[in-house]
């Protein structure tokens, strides 16, 4: 299957990308990865991507575009892909459908994960992460640590994110609503939008995914 995965920051659509890939058997592509990879690889995308980004600017959709259809024409995504930050406006949605007609393939599916805007709220700007380790992860609500502050791993002090703000939150809300939300009109328009809800385990949102994608699959 061909799908692009759409919700907003705090979805978990990175966590569900992982699971959803590896049940499907087809490579989880995001947009972090790619960049990360172009730049650590210095290719020719990356070196100009790093050039924006140096120079604080957006990375124009063209580049982000180069890098997806690159990574899309590998071997492993031969059967199929999952693509997860991209695209991330109807510009870059109009240029997948036409990349994508071009090499005769099409989208099978747009997940949707629809999570209440409080809630998303809730679960970044509830977030903190160890000093020491920033792998080491709570939640003042769904994980909390022991002892306020203190991470239950090694001890170090647990702060919150500067962009796990509530305010940055709601902004980066916003930009979502503005550029983002968009492409999902734009694919319901083609029949290609599946909407699940994101609330609750993790395994219950992979579990409600894989099967309105199967129904997807099967009545295509």
């Amino acid at each position: 299957m061909r799908i692009v995965l759409v919700g907003p920051p705090g979805a978990g659509k990175g966590t569900q990308a992982a699971f959803l890939a590896s049940n499907l058997s087809i490579p989880h592509i995001s947009t972090g990865d790619l960049f990360r990879a172009n730049i650590s690889q210095q290719t020719d995308l990356g070196k100009l991507a790093k050039s924006y980004m140096d120079a604080g600017n957006l990375v124009p959709d063209e580049v982000t575009i180069g890098m997806a259809k690159d990574r899309m024409e590998q071997p492993d995504a031969v059967n199929g892909f999952l693509l997860d930050g991209f695209p991330r406006n109807v510009s870059q949605a109009e240029s997948l459908d036409e990349m994508l007609q071009h090499e005769g393939m099409k989208l099978d599916a747009v997940l949707d994960l629809e999570v209440p805007e409080e809630e998303v709220v809730k679960r970044i700007a509830g977030r903190r992460i160890c000093r020491n380790d920033s792998a080491h992860v709570f939640h003042v609500s769904y994980k909390a640590p022991k002892q306020e502050s203190v991470c239950d791993v090694c001890g170090g002090e647990l702060y919150q994110r500067d962009d796990d703000s509530e305010d940055t939150v709601r902004t980066r809300l916003e930009v979502y609503h503005t550029q983002t939300e968009p492409i999902i009109d734009y694919y319901k328009s083609q029949g290609l939008v599946v909407t699940i809800s994101a609330l609750g385990k993790v395994e219950d949102v992979t579990a409600r995914a894989m099967e309105a994608l199967q129904h997807e699959g099967d009545a295509a």
